[in-house]
């Protein structure tokens, strides 16, 4: 399976981006798909995720400010990231799960991406 990440960047507080997450080699419609971020010196840690029929989770700390969603056709999941702060500085990989529910730790995840590096700045 190869799960490509894209979309990152260098933003300034209060600004939007919006990440994709390309897949392939695995039945995506079935699947479970997550992000995660890792900061410098800081474990990776969960930021959403998306189950087979759509129902979402986020972590404390991104809920109302982004937004996971799937498209099947294009075995894509996106992450849209709105009024950034620097504290959102990481870098952001997507994952894929067979696995259903919500799935919040990274050793429920079998395939990763490469990650996309994202920083906010004040």
């Amino acid at each position: 399976a190869q799960l490509v990440e894209s979309g990152g960047g260098s933003v300034q507080a209060g600004d939007s981006l919006r990440l994709a997450c390309s897949t392939s080699g695995f039945v995506f419609s079935g699947w479970t798909l997550g992000w995660f971020r890792q900061a410098p010196g800081k474990e990776r840690e969960f930021v959403a995720t998306i189950n087979w029929n759509s129902i979402t989770h986020y972590s404390d700390s991104v809920q109302g400010r982004f937004t996971i969603a799937r498209d099947n056709a294009k075995s894509t999941v996106y992450l849209q990231m709105n009024s950034l702060v620097p504290e959102d500085t990481a870098i952001y990989y997507c994952a894929a799960a067979r696995a259903t529910g919500v799935l919040l730790y990274t050793s429920a995840y079998d395939y990763w991406g490469q990650g996309t590096q994202v920083t906010v700045s004040s």
